[in-house]
């Protein structure tokens, strides 16, 4: 009876334990820290600097600060968060890489349905572009000028398992047929090669090619969304490539919030209504779109919704990866 009755106070003391906890989440002076499993200054890196800032009032002004945990492709610092204490005090914010290493990597150090989720955050289209010498001037020229150059055009891409990399792969498997991929280490040297003209397309997100658009450097034919997008304003007028003829073809770089799994539920709860709140914020709405970011206002926004979400992009992207035969181990 004794020794029964100790475990039933340490069973009620722990259960206390929790219940304080969530209710005095977060505590005062203790910091929340986002992880973000690529280098400062990239879009994802922006996306949670932004958030960060947006969070902080729904969540009683805490400190909030950003751990940029790069390399191997996101895997590095998505299990350095999954690795973290449950206490809600280390998330991860991290994009469309949550669906896609599952089947890039076999073994990435974690397992992608081994997190609490807690919300998506935006959408971020891609759109394909190409040198600005290319003399195609709409989607169904460019469209029959790589029917007529299959075997000897160039397709530019970030290095593998990035964004441009996989719209690259859908893209290939949407038209039926196969372009001389050419791997770089980073956004920057694809652009600064596709502006020169060293290489004829590109599939990748707005918040990368905009400017280059803008300023006439590259040439835009059409966006990968299910619907046309008309911020920035340079993209109105593009087709989508489900309109173009691919139907279904949508590929979305899309940013998610999570926290390690055990996270206790009311913790998952408070997180969860700050995130919905922080989406709604003006200032975060408008540094979203200035990137050409839609922020989402859906079902995606709850945990179970996300993860299914999750799970279904895991399936798509699988199968276009498992098809190409590309993997990054």
């Amino acid at each position: 009876m004794t020794k029964l009755f100790k475990l039933t106070v340490a069973a009620g003391a722990a259960l206390l334990a929790v219940g304080v906890q969530a209710q005095t989440f977060p505590a005062a002076g203790k910091t929340i820290t986002l992880i973000v499993p690529f280098a400062a200054g990239g879009p994802t890196d922006k996306v949670a600097r932004d958030l960060a800032e947006a969070l902080r009032k729904p969540l009683g002004g805490a400190t909030i600060v950003v751990d940029n945990a790069a390399g191997a492709g996101s895997t590095i610092g998505t299990a350095k968060a999954g690795r973290a204490a449950p206490d809600g005090y280390t998330l991860l914010v991290t994009h469309v890489g949550m669906a896609t290493t599952p089947t890039l990597y076999r073994n990435p150090g974690y397992k992608y349905d081994e997190f609490e989720y807690l919300g998506l955050i935006n959408e971020v289209p891609m759109v394909v572009v190409a040198k600005p010498a290319m003399a195609a001037n709409n989607w169904n020229e460019l469209n029959t000028w790589i029917g007529q150059n299959k075997g000897k055009l160039n397709l530019a891409n970030a290095g593998l398992g990035s964004a441009s990399h996989l719209c690259g792969l859908m893209l290939q498997n949407a038209l039926k047929t196969d372009m001389t991929t050419v791997p770089y280490k980073g956004t920057a040297p694809a652009m600064t090669d596709l502006i020169g003209g060293q290489v004829d397309i590109m599939c990748d997100q707005t918040t990368n090619t905009t400017s280059q658009v803008e300023g006439k450097k590259i040439k835009a034919y059409a966006v990968t969304t299910a619907k046309r997008i008309t911020t920035p304003a340079v993209y109105k007028d593009l087709p989508t490539l489900d309109e173009a003829g691919m139907k279904g073809f949508n590929v979305s770089i899309w940013h998610g919030l999570y926290a390690p799994k055990g996270t206790p539920a009311a913790v998952v709860k408070t997180l969860n209504d700050a995130l919905k709140v922080a989406l709604k914020d003006p200032d975060f709405i408008k540094k979203e779109e200035g990137l050409g970011a839609v922020v989402v206002h859906d079902a995606r926004n709850n945990p179970a919704e996300h993860k299914k979400f999750v799970a279904a992009e895991v399936a798509k992207w699988g199968a276009v990866i498992k098809a190409a035969g590309q993997y990054a181990d």
